[in-house]
């Protein structure tokens, strides 16, 4: 299908652009940047240059995602997300001098597959945000995001785990939950939550 690119959009012709990809308004997507099919880009969105995005995303007004983030397939990022890229910023050297991009170590946020990350959120390079997770709304992180996390909270904590359908699981016995929407059930080991086969 064709893509639905505002005029009032500013796409870099070096960008990468999938098959029936939306960009909203003011939306802007820089040079080298990959955008997968399926994928709708917010107005007033930025994807820097070099940050890949995957099929089947929804990228919500006004999100910030900066060089070298990686979003994978299926990934909700809602408004007013920060996706950082710098560990140690600083506008200027020990001597005040403008730094360079020569003195700039890039560092970036890893999404994984049908995770989502609530609206006003902000994820601290370098980190990773696991398979299915859900960051809620508001939340600060700074370190790595286990498979089916539910976390909240500056800096964020886990409350829990959630499913793919995104509800919070319930616990029906000692280290299983359940889906209250699909009612699969999943099997915590070592800290490590996976769907099981009940037993």
């Amino acid at each position: 299908m064709p893509n639905k690119i505002s005029v009032l959009a500013e796409v870099s012709n070096q960008a990468h652009i999938g098959s029936n990809v939306s960009v909203w308004a003011f939306a802007q997507v820089r040079e080298n940047a990959v955008i997968g099919d399926n994928t709708n880009i917010g107005s007033h969105a930025y994807i820097d240059a070099n940050v890949r995005v995957g099929n089947n995303c929804k990228i919500q007004t006004g999100a910030l995602i900066y060089d070298s983030a990686v979003v994978h397939d299926g990934v909700f990022i809602g408004p007013g997300v920060i996706l950082t890229n710098d560990k140690y910023p600083r506008a200027a050297s020990v001597d005040l001098t403008i730094k360079s991009s020569a003195e700039w170590e890039k560092v970036g946020v890893e999404i994984n597959t049908g995770a989502s990350i609530g609206a006003g959120s902000v994820c601290v390079a370098p980190l990773k945000i696991g398979t299915w997770a859900v960051v809620g709304a508001g939340t600060v992180v700074v370190k790595d995001i286990p498979d089916f996390a539910l976390v909240i909270g500056n800096p964020a904590r886990q409350i829990g785990w959630v499913g793919k359908s995104g509800k919070k699981l319930i616990k029906i016995k000692e280290s299983m939950y359940k889906c209250p929407q699909t009612e699969t059930i999943y099997k915590e080991v070592n800290s490590i939550l996976s769907e099981s086969n009940g037993e």
